[in-house]
């Protein structure tokens, strides 16, 4: 029996007699019985900017300050299938994230890194399975056991379509790819999570809590209906689907909205045909809101980004990444993502809040805000569902216009001040300091450049045709194409390459 600092007894769990259980379906209190008394969430800090080199320096130095995962931001050029020296990634390359052309990059970029000892995640869509094979490649050169290869690929094509924009494919086509790497990895990679079904990018486009529950879980239904008809198994599969979501600003609704997210997904898993407890669980990574930081009085951040973890882990998340508190104005720099990090680590083991688990279940406001949270989604989620699911409505252009709708009357409560954003539109204050900046300059497009240049020059170009023609082929026989782009990528086939391939097929979103 743990003790507080007052000496008082501590239950690992508080429950009424028709409480629901942690562990128990349907995981409203949390996806483990003993949740954080067991093990804390994983610490994540999302990093990734200019080239693979400078990369690899600051996830060694976010190790050695205690960060439990690695989380990998790709630039836009590699999110949407272009190499750096490509006319479209011109003015982009190594902005938002890292570089990354090809297996050499891959390699640079986790140098002193075992693949074996950490768990990765890569918030890439479009080129998912491209990036993932990357990865595979170089665990296999690292000489690692793939069955305890562990992470994540968001691989959410979806919200993409709805929200986010970095989409190559279009829908359906998208759809095959994502659904060949479940197959793929149930066999080759059975620890990795092969999506992160992410709301995160809808809430920050300008959604409603209750939205971003309701398209991102009709978005996993729609995934696990794709599966299903292509013949998978769903207590497999279902165990490696996770989720994403948004940590916003509004405290307790945030936390119903995680504990409601637990519910409906183990009833939606059910109705589907799930049987496994493990394939009805909603586990998830929260990132606070960015939308939610000001350029103004940046420093008020730090005190956002705190109340919006300490939602995430009283709503029972598997994993969490902590804004810098100067990302309004830039990349985070060194300091910022320092303390980013350490608010996780108060929260974690300063605070008292993991001592017991679910410690806002049997609350009045908590239990009727899950619940009403829950009519609330599910009425969105069924109307989805009489148009014909998600595919229907993101092809049709609802999801998007519900969304922009919610962002407008957001913008307009700001405007006439009925929503206060402090600092920015009450208790403003004339500002004299400015915060460090750290910006990305565009010679590391011509860095890129020559890389590619020399790889073009060194690598055995024949094997490169024969395997990008393998791949070809597998696009347009419907076979699974992950063995395919490995291929390719082991033989150093670069990621334009590789996409062009697959553009030459199945054509790109908007153009067909």
């Amino acid at each position: 029996m743990k003790k507080n600092g007052s000496g008082i007894e501590i239950q690992p769990i508080y429950s009424g007699s028709n409480s629901e259980m942690p562990g128990k379906f349907p995981f409203t209190r949390g996806v483990r019985e003993d949740m954080y008394l067991g093990r804390l969430w994983t610490m994540r800090q999302y990093a990734g900017f200019s080239t693979a080199e400078e990369s690899n320096e600051r996830y060694h130095y976010l190790l050695q300050q205690g960060t439990m995962g690695l989380s990998v931001a790709f630039d836009l050029p590699t999110q949407i299938g272009y190499d750096s020296d490509h006319p479209m990634s011109e003015g982009e390359v190594g902005k938002v994230g890292v570089a990354i052309d090809s297996l050499k990059d891959m390699e640079t970029l986790f140098k002193g890194i075992q693949l074996q000892d950490v768990t990765t995640s890569m918030t890439i869509n479009s080129t998912a399975s491209i990036l993932l094979s990357m990865y595979v490649a170089l665990a296999k050169k690292q000489g690692a056991d793939l069955s305890k290869i562990g992470g994540t690929i968001q691989n959410d094509i979806l919200k993409e379509y709805a929200a986010r924009g970095t989409y190559i494919y279009p829908v359906r086509p998208s759809m095959r790819i994502i659904t060949d790497i479940f197959e793929w990895c149930s066999k080759e990679l059975p620890k990795w999570n092969t999506i992160s079904i992410s709301g995160y990018h809808i809430r920050e486009a300008g959604s409603t809590a209750a939205q971003e529950l309701a398209f991102t879980l009709s978005n996993g239904k729609a995934y696990v209906e794709s599966a299903l008809k292509a013949g998978l198994n769903i207590d497999v599969f279902g165990k490696r689907l996770s989720f994403f979501f948004n940590a916003h600003n509004d405290f307790f609704e945030e936390v119903a909205k995680f504990r409601a997210a637990r519910r409906i997904w183990a009833k939606t898993m059910q109705s589907l045909g799930a049987t496994d407890p493990q394939a009805m669980m909603c586990r998830f990574h929260t990132q606070t809101g960015g939308s939610t930081l000001t350029a103004q009085q940046p420093e008020n951040n730090i005190a956002r980004v705190t109340l919006q973890a300490l939602s995430a882990v009283l709503g029972g998340t598997q994993s969490l990444h902590t804004n810098g508190y100067d990302e309004a104005l830039n990349l985070p720099t060194e300091k910022a993502a320092r303390i980013a990090l350490r608010t996780q680590q108060i929260v974690g083991f300063e605070s008292g809040v993991t001592q017991t688990v679910d410690p806002l279940g049997g609350s009045y406001y908590v239990e009727e805000l899950t619940n009403r949270m829950e009519e609330e989604v599910m009425k969105i989620m069924n109307q989805i569902d009489q148009m014909g699911g998600s595919v229907v409505a993101v092809e049709s252009g609802w999801m998007q216009e519900e969304i922009a709708r919610s962002s407008y009357l957001y913008q307009q409560a700001i405007e006439d001040q009925s929503q206060i954003i402090v600092g920015v539109n009450k208790f403003q204050t004339k500002e004299s300091e400015t915060a460090p900046s750290f910006k990305i300059d565009d010679s590391i497009r011509t860095v890129q450049s020559e890389k590619l240049k020399q790889l073009r020059a060194e690598r055995d170009n024949q094997k490169v045709q024969d395997s990008l023609l393998k791949l070809e082929e597998a696009c347009v026989n419907g076979s699974n194409v992950m063995p395919h782009i490995l291929e390719a990528v082991e033989n150093y086939a670069t990621l334009g390459e590789i996409a062009d391939t697959m553009r030459k097929i199945f054509g790109e979103f908007g153009n067909v």
